[in-house]
């Protein structure tokens, strides 16, 4: 006999505002716990050290994560110049130091090179896998790594404030897959008085804003209770950069099973990936072809 999944069948997200402090994972288990839920995951990690909005996918609405990983970001971190670190935040040992600082106008110059599609290399402490191991884990081993750079598309990156010279509060909105440790290491060095990341915190990424999140105060305080249920988003809402198309009776019946169905939609052109709904739920995601659905991603 097959052993049926253990907790409830919840599905939805749950955006918390992760303290500085722990892993994402951490907060994943603590939310699949607190709901009891079959199924959890994130869309995009955090550093332990950083703050902001953690959106975490319950049951069918981690078939929606990539649509939120892809989404743009927006992160306030702050900068402190004149020091160089291990980890490019200010968790690492000092490697180096420099007694320059730069002025306003030259900081915002030279911001003009990291916006638009740019290339970055990851911190030496990062995820990255190198030969099939973290990269952290190597680098806490005392290897330095030849990473290789990754494209990243930076859609802003602004000067908000300068406290004094030795720091500067920045915002960057940008694209998935970004490291704000090494905006700030590679800031520092073109402006030749090196850097790094004091604190970092993700303000909004897609439709979800930390000022929206919960606390883990909050979740440890209403865990297994029914009032947990009602901070749940709908999955629909990882959905909404798609069009969305109305199956019919009969075609919803056909792509419930994974295979393509009437649809009802206007102004769509053939090919475009898209969502279909279904008595006001969605049910599944994929290309809009000739009238039909045909699905990549079913939800049950």
């Amino acid at each position: 006999m097959a052993r049926g999944k253990k907790g409830r069948a919840v599905s939805g997200w749950l955006i918390v505002d992760k303290p500085a402090g722990i892993t994402s994972t951490a907060v994943v288990n603590k939310v699949k716990w607190a709901l009891a839920a079959q199924k959890a995951g994130h869309a995009g990690t955090l550093d332990p050290a950083a703050t902001g909005v953690l959106a975490v996918a319950l049951g069918e609405a981690t078939k929606t994560v990539p649509h939120i990983t892809d989404a743009l970001k927006c992160y306030r971190f702050m900068v402190r110049f004149g020091a160089a670190t291990t980890t490019d935040d200010a968790e690492g040992d000092v490697i180096a130091t420099a007694a320059t600082r730069p002025t306003d106008d030259a900081l915002r110059a030279a911001l003009g090179a990291f916006r638009g599609q740019i290339e970055q290399v990851p911190p030496q402490f990062s995820a990255v896998k190198v030969d099939g191991e973290r990269a952290y884990d190597l680098a806490r081993e005392g290897e330095r790594l030849d990473l290789a750079p990754r494209p990243l598309w930076v859609d802003s990156l602004e000067l908000i404030e300068r406290p004094d010279p030795d720091h500067a509060l920045l915002e960057m909105v940008c694209g998935k897959g970004g490291y704000v440790r090494s905006i700030a290491r590679d800031l520092g060095a073109a402006l030749g008085c090196l850097g790094h990341v004091l604190w970092l915190r993700r303000e909004w990424s897609g439709p979800f804003h930390a000022e929206d999140g919960i606390t883990m105060e909050m979740i440890d305080q209403l865990a297994q209770s029914p009032e947990l249920d009602t901070h749940l988003k709908p999955l629909e809402i990882a959905l909404d950069d798609l069009p969305q198309v109305t199956a019919t009776p009969e075609g919803a019946a056909r792509i419930k099973n994974g295979n393509p169905g009437m649809v009802i939609a206007s102004g769509i052109e053939w090919g475009t990936e898209v969502w279909a709904s279904h008595q006001g739920r969605a049910i599944a995601i994929g290309r809009y072809q000739a009238g039909e659905l045909h699905p990549s991603r079913v939800f049950n």
